[in-house]
């Protein structure tokens, strides 16, 4: 056999590991054949091992690397240990293939007959790792009109299709195992074809080798894929699940391998036509398959398509080594078809137009007074400014009570929602003593009753307080750090002391950031678990959404646009089951830690006990707290975690089945960091900041008319 026979019969490369003294010698003779191109990039690849996150274990930064020589390239190539090597080459898979996938993947052993639709589909696979040996068969040899199609060079005319594959996958991963049938398949080489195989990919152009691999497979009960370069046609047979399933679907009917035998080309005709569904085949084709042996050789085939088919069969290779749904059948994957459904998208709900009334501070001059003591008590803080309270002045009573329609998971026994009574009746209050009506308040098992004076209401004279809970809002913005004047604490104290409360002031640097991993954590898992995302992201409203005078607008969210967008990727509940599925997602509490650590303090409302009465007391000294900041121009941030208003095991387990544990950790550490007593309760969470200033105010629902009730 002639050096050019020889080097085109080469398609595996040969792998050299240094530390084998029989393989140094061999590789040190190499050196000394000036022919040869040594090639070294082995820096640029440990870099790239080095610089993957996670970091890969030390086991595989320590593997040792490897010498691979290419005789029909005449080049020796440095490259990194198989392990290293496969761990960088595939880590950009991640995460549309997790490791655990890739793993599985890679221990397929793919058979692949025919290889010119079958390169690209032999490529593809080895691009993405997702299989572990490769087992090609063609007899053919490449020609010059093969180009349009496979994906060779005019210095593989002449070599086998097969054998051309094979060296194409060895300079993408050497380590990956190849095998080449250069015979092709037959009557002779099916058994052993077979031997090992968990899939078969048929792309050969003989109908009599069509039904033999399928009569083979299906008593192997192996899995096969077809697909077929017009419209996108794939076919699966799973006769792993289905041994007794007609090849073909049945849709040629009692065919047999010994049937095709004496047929001719003619004979033929008919039934590869029956077999592509002549009916549904492209025009062009369809008009192709009448010039055949007239004005064109063959049927035509394009590259494009031909790449097409390499990611179908990929895609159901997948499916069917994760073990995700594949049934038999047969689809059409027609990129004509998708390209005449071509049509404008609709505008990004970030691009949408802003409303034409944006929210903004309301400090209206009611001329009745009743009016102004409604509004300010719906002007309380509300968790996702759900406002769940009902407002009424029946005669000279001021009923604030809570609406169990407006409740969350989060609020669990309506705690949330018994601190925003609270809240509320701290507003009505304030502005009934502003003008000289507040007579007593009194809490019932239904919420607040504030009694108004008999006297007529006298003008305002002293708006402090007032406009502090007019004017009050979320500041989302991010903080300075600046630390927050003695004065200003001493005030919080005070405010929180006033109504029954105590006040919680975390501002060391150190203890700020543990508070921060506690929150950013309590928020990632917000997001993961699916009741949690859900209710989370029906509190936000965007320009034109339904019902705008609830929820909280994403323009006072305080992020930029880059982070809206990324809304649009969080709220898809499939997304966010993905995430759990891997056990990772820590950038969905970046956001909540970053905010922490920026901020001057974290303040924790803390009330002496756990029943509603408590809860509506912390609702009061929460409001207190808040409105004293804003006089003092702190910006205020609710944060409080997911678990804030859970206490026992089952109430963590009502938040989050599966994150039921790590939220009581959460809860434990918390609540140690904070220093609460076994008895106390936390009303709410607040984050405050040295911040610029926000314009925008959330909506609230229209205020009852005064004398309803």
């Amino acid at each position: 056999m002639s050096e050019k026979t020889t080097i085109d019969h080469q398609w595996q490369p040969v792998i050299f590991d240094e530390t084998d003294t029989t393989q140094r010698c061999a590789l040190e003779e190499l050196r000394r054949d000036t022919s040869l191109t040594f090639l070294d990039e082995r820096e640029t690849q440990r870099n790239g091992l080095r610089d993957l996150l996670p970091s890969p274990e030390q086991s595989l930064l320590d593997e040792t690397d490897r010498w691979i020589y290419f005789p029909w390239r005449k080049t020796v190539v440095a490259v990194l240990g198989p392990r290293s090597f496969r761990h960088l080459r595939l880590d950009r898979n991640r995460n549309k293939i997790t490791l655990d996938e890739q793993n599985n993947l890679g221990d397929l052993t793919i058979g692949i007959i025919g290889l010119s639709v079958g390169h690209a589909i032999a490529h593809t696979l080895a691009l993405e790792g997702i299989c572990g040996t490769l087992r090609l068969a063609d007899f053919d040899e490449i020609e010059l009109s093969n180009l349009n199609r496979i994906p060779a060079s005019i210095l593989d005319l002449g070599v086998n299709k097969a054998i051309v594959a094979a060296r194409r996958i060895a300079e993408i991963d050497p380590y990956l195992r190849v095998e080449v049938v250069e015979e092709g398949l037959t009557e002779n080489t099916v058994a052993e074809f077979f031997d090992g195989l968990d899939l078969l990919v048929e792309e050969c152009d003989s109908l009599d080798v069509k039904v033999l691999a399928r009569e083979e497979a299906r008593s192997r009960r192996i899995p096969v894929l077809m697909e077929t370069s017009d419209r996108g046609l794939l076919d699966v047979e799973r006769f792993d699940l289905e041994p007794d399933r007609p090849v073909f679907h049945g849709i040629l009917g009692e065919i047999d391998f010994s049937s095709l035998r004496g047929l001719g080309t003619r004979e033929k005709i008919p039934i590869v036509l029956d077999q592509l569904d002549a009916a549904l085949l492209s025009a062009r084709m369809a008009a192709s398959m009448v010039e055949v042996g007239e004005t064109i050789e063959t049927w035509p085939q394009l590259g494009g398509d031909v790449q097409l088919g390499g990611a179908t069969i990929a895609a159901a290779v997948r499916r069917l080594g994760t073990g995700a749904h594949l049934p038999s059948g047969r689809i059409r994957i027609d990129l004509d078809t998708h390209l005449d459904a071509l049509a404008t998208p609709a505008p990004t709900r970030r691009t949408e137009p802003a409303p034409p009334e944006p929210s903004a501070a309301v400090r209206p001059s009611f001329v009745d007074p009743d009016a102004l003591v409604l509004h300010a008590a719906q002007r309380a803080p509300s968790g996702g400014n759900s406002q769940p309270w009902t407002i009424e002045i029946v005669g000279r009573t001021v009923r604030i009570g809570v609406d169990t329609s407006r409740t969350s998971t989060l609020d669990i026994a309506y705690r949330g929602s018994y601190v925003a009574v609270g809240a509320a009746a701290f507003n009505a209050r304030v502005a009934a003593t502003a003008q000289g009506r507040f007579d007593s308040a009194e809490i019932t098992e239904r919420g607040v009753d504030i009694s108004l004076g008999d006297g007529q209401p006298g003008p305002i004279t002293d708006r402090g307080l007032l406009d502090g809970v007019l004017g009050r809002c979320t500041n989302r913005e991010l903080g300075t750090g600046e630390p927050l004047g003695t004065d200003v604490v001493a005030d919080l104290v005070a405010a929180a002391a006033a109504e029954g409360g105590r006040l919680v002031l975390l501002s060391a640097r150190e203890a700020l950031a543990e508070a921060a991993e506690i929150l950013g954590e309590a928020d990632r898992i917000r997001y993961l678990t699916p009741q949690l995302h859900r209710e989370m992201f029906s509190e936000l409203r965007w320009p034109g959404d339904r019902d705008p005078d609830q929820g909280i607008e994403v323009s006072s969210l305080g992020i930029d646009d880059a982070d809206l967008s990324k809304l649009e990727i969080v709220k898809r509940p499939e997304v966010m089951a993905l995430v759990d599925a891997w056990n990772v997602g820590a950038a969905l509490g970046s956001d909540m830690r970053d905010r922490v650590l920026s901020s001057s303090a974290l303040a924790v409302v803390v009330v002496p006990g756990s029943t509603a009465e408590h809860y509506i007391r912390g609702g009061y000294a929460t409001e207190n707290v808040w409105v004293t900041a804003h006089l003092h121009g702190v910006a205020v941030q609710p944060v409080s975690p997911a678990f804030i208003y859970a206490r026992t095991p089952e109430e963590h387990r009502q938040l989050s089945v599966h994150h039921a544990e790590a939220l009581q950790q959460l809860t434990s550490r918390f609540r140690t960091l904070f220093d609460l007593s076994e008895s106390e309760s936390v009303a709410l969470v607040l984050r405050l900041s040295c911040a610029p200033k926000t314009g925008i105010y959330s909506r609230r629902l229209p205020v009852s008319a005064p004398g309803s009730g």
